[in-house]
């Protein structure tokens, strides 16, 4: 049987506090509070955050009754990372649990997690997700079930290794963790709202870093919805760029042992190559070819990144430039 969430005037704390940042997701609101109502065995609050949205998502989220879904509309847009930070700010759980607006969860996902935790002691939980295409087709799911089973808990140095632009097998900044919200205060966590893309993979690397325990849950119980023209399926030079930045401060700011540190190393170099091709491909985009040619030749290794198509392409604007210069 589903739990309800809890009234504004019970004493009770929470289970979980549900956090769902919210911006023009009119369309799939609904789908991620109602799976959030109805979770099992655990209760929750679910939190709102509407980022300044030009459709009627506040309408959406106001419909439900006060003690049921706790709205707030952002005075100014913050982006994901400080939308959900203005949640994070206002949950009472024992545990957080971030849930994008255009996904939803499965009924005994956060009961499942929080049991293998507090068996565990630990205060990250991570679980598979189930890949829906836009079309409402499910897909497989994110990563083998035997590949998290294997893994059991997630290191920092595991984590890192995970994210390795355009090398990882298995990108576990896909991973949707929730965390025991303690921790997060204690330790000053929130995340960062410089990022537009990798604000997830920046709080659990600095979650892990400072000691944070995180398990392995490896049956699914997350629906992650694939969007076209989501933010997140979209990578451009400024967040790779941005990216760079957050982690030359999670470097300045934790330590690392040897294998977390290689697994850094390797995750800089991937990140330096993906802004050169990204570098390229822009200036190939913008017909401007002695750009692209210095990008290439101050970077060969960016230019491995490219699919045959692009590298075609390069080389012919490369041969119109010689041409057009009577080379």
């Amino acid at each position: 049987m589903a739990c309800h969430p809890r009234s504004k005037e019970a004493s009770v704390q929470p289970d979980v506090s549900f956090v769902i940042a919210a911006y023009n997701a009119a369309a799939t609101l609904d789908r991620a509070i109602v799976s959030a109502m109805a979770q099992r065995d655990v209760s929750v609050e679910i939190i709102v955050v509407d980022d300044q949205s030009r459709d009627n998502t506040l309408d959406v989220a106001r419909a439900y009754p006060q003690d049921t879904v706790r709205v707030v509309a952002l005075p100014a847009n913050r982006g994901p990372g400080g939308a959900r930070n203005a949640g994070l700010e206002l949950a009472s759980g024992r545990w957080v649990a971030v849930l994008d607006s255009d996904d939803a969860v499965l009924p005994g996902r956060l009961s499942a997690m929080i049991a293998r935790a507090e068996k565990a002691g630990a205060v990250i939980a991570v679980d598979n997700l189930q890949v829906v295409r836009e079309d409402g087709v499910a897909e497989a799911t994110m990563f083998p079930a035997e590949y998290l089973e294997g893994l059991r808990e997630i290191t920092l140095a595991d984590y890192i290794a995970g994210n390795i632009v355009f090398e990882s097998t298995f990108n576990l900044g896909y991973l949707k963790p929730i965390f025991q919200r303690r921790f997060l205060t204690e330790n000053g966590l929130r995340y960062d709202e410089n990022l537009s893309i990798g604000e997830d993979y920046i709080l659990l690397a600095n979650a892990l870093a400072k000691g944070g325990k995180c398990v392995v849950e490896p049956t699914t119980g997350y629906i992650y919805h694939i969007r076209t023209g989501s933010i997140s399926r979209v990578l451009e030079l400024h967040h790779v760029e941005a990216m760079r930045k957050a982690d030359a401060v999670f470097a300045e700011t934790n330590s690392m042992d040897a294998a977390a540190a290689a697994a850094f190393a390797r995750r800089a170099r991937s990140l330096r190559k993906a802004a050169s091709f990204l570098s390229l491909v822009q200036h190939i985009k913008a017909r401007s070819p002695l750009k692209a040619i210095r990008t290439a030749l101050s970077d060969p290794a960016a230019v491995r990144h490219m699919s045959m198509p692009i590298a075609v392409r390069l080389r012919r604007v490369a041969a119109q430039f010689a041409v057009g210069t009577g080379r």
